[in-house]
Parts: C-alpha cells; sequence; structure tokens
C-alpha cells in the first residue's frame, strides 16, 4: 500500500507530497524524471521489502509507480511464464504491460492504481482495480496533467477552485458521485476504468475495461448447495492469498458480525497464530463477547481494545481534513479510532467491507427483494403518500415502526428519489431548501435510469446501485482514508476478482429470504461460527450522532454553520438552517442530526482545507 503522484509538463513539488501523503508511504520514497513526465512514489512496504522499490523500470522503456496489492500475482507469472528478478508484484504488472498491452487487467486479483510510463509510446496508462478500492484524482488543463491519490496532494500543489455546483450532489448524497470532485478540472478516475494520457498532445482517452453491471445481468442457475459451496471456495481462495502475499503480519478485525467471523474462521486454518482485534466503544452496544466466542473457538491471539470517545473535539477536524473532500459519513470518526489503535500491532488487517453489498446484508433490501419499487406504479405511489402523510416521523432507526415510516417515504417517491430515500436519505422531503434550479442530479439520473430501466429484479436493481455508488463513494473511501493516516492496509476478501464475478448472479433468494438477510453468508456461519452469532443482525459502528449534536458537538456544530462566513449560506435557504439548529422543525431527529452532521463536515472542509484557515 503505497501513495502515489505524477505529472505531465509540470514540475511536482517532493515537499509538497511528502507533507500531504507521508502516511501513505512512510517506509521509502523515489522519484522519476523524463522530459515532460514526472513520477512520485512513497513506499508503505509489506511485499518484497527489499525488491520491491519504486518507481520501477524495465528495459529502460516501461516505468511504474503502483499503490495497492496484487494478490494472485505469483499464480499470473506461473500461468503465463514470466520470468522475474524480485518476487515483487509491481514487477510483475511492468511484464505483463510488455507482453499484453493494456490487455491485461481481467487477469488481476487485487487492489490497485497504477500509473506506467511507456517510453516508446509516450504514454501513461494508468489502471484502478474493479472497486475502485484504491484512490486516483487528476487535475488537467489546456498545459498540464496533474494525478495523485489523495485530493489534499493536488489542493497543496495547484492552486484549486472550488466547483460550487458539485456541492448539491454533496447535500443529497452525502459523498461526490463517482468522477464528480470538490474542485473544477478536477476528476476522480472511476472503479474499473483506465485511462491512457498522450504526454505531447496532452490528449486523455479513458476505458471503462470492467463493471459489475455486466455480471448482475448474467444468468445463474446454480442450486443453493452449488453456489454455497463456489462460495466458501472462492472464500478460501481470496483469503489464503491476502494472508499469504505479504512478507509482514496480516491480522484480522473480528466484531460480532458474520463477514468478519467467516473472515477469522477461514484465515485460521491457514494461520495458526492469527491475530484478531475487536473494538468496544464507551458507552455503545459491545460485540467484544460476541468476538471472543470466535477467538476462543479458533484460538486466535485476540486483543480487544476499549476506545473513548473523550477526545473527539480535539481530533474531529483532523479526521474529516484527511478525506481532502466533504465526507459525511460519521462512522469514518471510529474508523479512524479503530485503524489507530490496530496500527500499533500490525501494519496489515483483514476487513469485511463489500459483503453487505454483495451478499445482501441491509434491512433495506428486503422490501426490494418483494417488490421492484423502480417500477412505475401510481396505485402504489399514491397509497404510500397517504400512509406518510398520516405517521409522524420515528426517532429510533432500529424500530419496526421506523422500517415502515420510510418504507412508506420511498414508496411514496419517483425515479432517483426511490433510491435516495431508500439509501442514505439525507435531505430526502427537504430538498426543496437547496437554493439552485440547476438539475444537479442530471448525471445520476441518467445512470440510475440505465440500471432502473433494466430487466434486473428490484432486489439487483438497488444492489447494483448501492456497489457503484454507496460503496465506492462513501465506504470504500471511509476505510482507504482511516487506514491510510495510521500507516495502515485494510485487505478485503469479500471484493475479490472471483466473488465480484459470481455473486451478483445468483439467485435473490440466496441472498434476501423471507426477511432474512445475507441468507447465504449465513447458511455458511452455520458451518464455521458459533450459533449465536448466525442470527445476529447487522449493527456496524454504532454512531451516537444525536448525542453528539445535542451535547459535546454542539457549540462547535453552531459555531461552523452558523458562521456569516459559512458555505451552506451560498447554497441553502436559511432559515431552514436556522429552523435545524434551533430544533424548531418538524424532522425525526435521527435525520436532524443526519443533515447537521452533513453541513459540520462541509463546513470543517470549507474553512480548514478550502480556505486553510
Amino acid at each position: 500500500m503505497c501513495g502515489i503522484a505524477g505529472a505531465v509538463n509540470f514540475n511536482l513539488s517532493h515537499d509538497i507530497i511528502k507533507a500531504t501523503m507521508y502516511h501513505r508511504g512512510p517506509d521509502e520514497q523515489g522519484s522519476y524524471i523524463s522530459p515532460n513526465v514526472n513520477f512520485y512514489h512513497l513506499r508503505l512496504s509489506i511485499l518484497d521489502i527489499g525488491g520491491g522499490k519504486q518507481p520501477m523500470q524495465l528495459d529502460d522503456k516501461y516505468t511504474i509507480i503502483f499503490n495497492g496489492e496484487i494478490y494472485n500475482h505469483k499464480e499470473i507469472r506461473k500461468q503465463f511464464n514470466l520470468k522475474c528478478q524480485t518476487s515483487s508484484d509491481t514487477e510483475t504488472l511492468l511484464l505483463l504491460y510488455r507482453r499484453f498491452g493494456t490487455d491485461f487487467l481481467q487477469h488481476l486479483d487485487g487492489m490497485f492504481v497504477f500509473a506506467i510510463h511507456d517510453k516508446e509510446k509516450n504514454t501513461i496508462f494508468i489502471a484502478r482495480d474493479r472497486a475502485g478500492k484504491k484512490p486516483l484524482y487528476y487535475f488537467t488543463d489546456n498545459e498540464k496533467i496533474v494525478f495523485a491519490s489523495e485530493l489534499n496532494c493536488l489542493k497543496g500543489m495547484l492552486p484549486l477552485q472550488m466547483e460550487g455546483a458539485n456541492f448539491y450532489q454533496y447535500l443529497r448524497l452525502g459523498a461526490f458521485y463517482r468522477r464528480f470532485t470538490p474542485y473544477k478540472n478536477v476528476t476522480e478516475l472511476e472503479a474499473g476504468s483506465f485511462l491512457i494520457i498522450h504526454c505531447e498532445t496532452l490528449q486523455i482517452q479513458k476505458t471503462r475495461w470492467w463493471k459489475i453491471h455486466d455480471f448482475y445481468v448474467k444468468e445463474n442457475n446454480d442450486t443453493f448447495k452449488k453456489a454455497a459451496d463456489t462460495v466458501d471456495a472462492f472464500l478460501h481462495t481470496s483469503i489464503k492469498r491476502r494472508l499469504e502475499s505479504s512478507d509482514l503480519e496480516v491480522g484480522c478485525f473480528l466484531s460480532g458480525g458474520i463477514d468478519s467471523g467467516l473472515a477469522t474462521a477461514i484465515a485460521s486454518e491457514y494461520n495458526n497464530h492469527l491475530k484478531t482485534f475487536t473494538v468496544s466503544f464507551d458507552g455503545e452496544y459491545n460485540e467484544a463477547p460476541l468476538a471472543k466466542l470466535v477467538a476462543d473457538k479458533y484460538k486466535t491471539h485476540h486483543t480487544e481494545i476499549n476506545i473513548s470517545f473523550n477526545n473527539l473535539k480535539d481530533d474531529l477536524e483532523k479526521i474529516i481534513c484527511n478525506y481532502g473532500e466533504p465526507f459525511f459519513d460519521s462512522s469514518a470518526i471510529p474508523s479512524f479510532y479503530v485503524s489507530r489503535e490496530a496500527k500499533k500491532y500490525l501494519t496489515v488487517i483483514i476487513n469485511g467491507d463489500g459483503a453487505d453489498e454483495l451478499f445482501g446484508g441491509y434491512r433495506r433490501y428486503v422490501p426490494f427483494s418483494k417488490y421492484d419499487f423502480f417500477k412505475k406504479n401510481l396505485l402504489v405511489k399514491s397509497g404510500a403518500s397517504f400512509i406518510k402523510k398520516i405517521l409522524p416521523p420515528s426517532d429510533n432507526k432500529r424500530s419496526k415502526y421506523n422500517y415502515l415510516y420510510r418504507l412508506a417515504s420511498l414508496a411514496s417517491k419517483s425515479h432517483l428519489e426511490i433510491y435516495l430515500s431508500a439509501g442514505v436519505d439525507i435531505f430526502e422531503d427537504f430538498e426543496n431548501n437547496i437554493n439552485t434550479d440547476y438539475d444537479y442530479l442530471e448525471t445520476i439520473k441518467n445512470d440510475f435510469d440505465v440500471i432502473a430501466g433494466s430487466k434486473l429484479s428490484g432486489l439487483k436493481k438497488i444492489m447494483n446501485m448501492d456497489f457503484d455508488t454507496n460503496l465506492f463513494s462513501d465506504l470504500l473511501v471511509k476505510m482507504d482514508i482511516a487506514t491510510m493516516a495510521n500507516s495502515l492496509e485494510g485487505r478485503s476478501p469479500f471484493l475479490s476478482k472471483e466473488l465480484l464475478e459470481y455473486v451478483p448472479s445468483m439467485n435473490d433468494k440466496y441472498k434476501i429470504n423471507g426477511g432474512t438477510t445475507k441468507y447465504l453468508l449465513r447458511h455458511l456461519a452455520k458451518k464455521y461460527l458459533p450459533e449465536t452469532l448466525v442470527s445476529q443482525p447487522k449493527r456496524g459502528f454504532e454512531i451516537p450522532l444525536k448525542n453528539w449534536v445535542n451535547g459535546q458537538l454542539k457549540d462547535m456544530m453552531n459555531d461552523y454553520i452558523g458562521s456569516s462566513t459559512s458555505l451552506n449560506k451560498k447554497i441553502i435557504q436559511q432559515q431552514f438552517v436556522n429552523n435545524l439548529l434551533e430544533n424548531k422543525i418538524k424532522i425525526s431527529q435521527e435525520k436532524r442530526a443526519k443533515i447537521l452532521w452533513t453541513l459540520f463536515s462541509m463546513e470543517v472542509w470549507y474553512k480548514k482545507v478550502y480556505l486553510n484557515n
């Protein structure tokens, strides 16, 4: 895991790159300069510590900088009989490029962004992994192209200007949608995409080399037993690769859920001295006893870490600023603390990212498994609208009443608003308070219409959308920044090549069966885990957001949001904001806290990152 930066017709500032991205690669730094091409690499040494130095060159023709891991690179070497001088997966990529050009990405199982300068063609080939685990942002104008692993790095080197139109997206999604960023002329390279940059003309060709939709539309008639056996085998392969593709010790995050439990159970088959880590938070639901059941069953070297939010006010601005853009997901806070504590014990850790999006782990998926809400049905819409009007808002997000209220809310909507209500649900029902006539959701609507208008089931549609939006723009970003800010590498076996290309096509009932979420994984869990864990609901990090907003963070948030120079004054009706702050609006307290947190995160970014105050 590393950090990379590069440029055409621009001299990179090594000092700024180190200042903004040293945490991504504290072990070693290196650079490469060709007539108008400049590369810089910061290394977190994990594989082939001695021979994997970057930038790496081949035949004095190809030079690479690489962030990530290729877990099956040894298998690829055997498959194509590659003659290697090192044991580094970086060299494997160079040899594949020399033999196949850009046509080798489909063979890779890994998380990656790499850039290869081809001197003969005078091009730069930049590619990103299927799910988008490893980030890349690039700036382009008529004179230069500059790219980096983090937005804060680009902001440090270039006089970037804010792209105000994109902030309306942020308010509705809680993140910037796929390629969009908070800056003009800055684009995020999308998951499953690659670029060819022509260094003389600065022309950029973009290609989408992989998308999950292609696998959702595939037919899969496997029986439940065959599907379960296939997933089991793929999980074993994936976890074994992620354990063995490291010269450092690899541990596991272990919560009380089935995803991390399965990963731990299978990992223990390949490592008799596996280290596992469970966290608990003061005053919150404690999963440590459930996790200990798994640790005891597999005799792992287990550590329980208790984390306090006592220093939250002191840490909060730094944690938010790490993202380089407004980022609404409040679980970024515990994710940062967990990663900081885990780094005290090791450098590489396995997590359960992607399991919920692939296998159906969210409760909101259940109604979509029964009915395709994306289909136009005026009777359903009008009935749901009536029910919603007579029901008071819910203040308990885990109650059955809240579930029914949100179901009525989303069923009363149309088109993209159905998805937004079912998912992040930030400004839904209050979007008229956003000050613009600009159709800021146009790109999202176009992508949504392709999926919503397809022949997929309602369940497959919402899961497809979640993979492309929620997982890519929120969850993977959250964990990349939280882990890398602490120089910790997170590995996600549920996002392996084999699982990504098999699970989407499985029968819907293997994911949601009746009211049971993650049905197939729960079935596997019976084979590996204590019975108590199998029926546990998904919890994730239990963030006391309402308490923060009304308690220890109230004054801080009010100062940011209510400031005379705040960004929200330009884009949101101020009476609405004032009513929110003063708690004088008919709205559930959960939703109020969510909107205020979204605004607060935006204001911290605006003041501390953009204005640098």
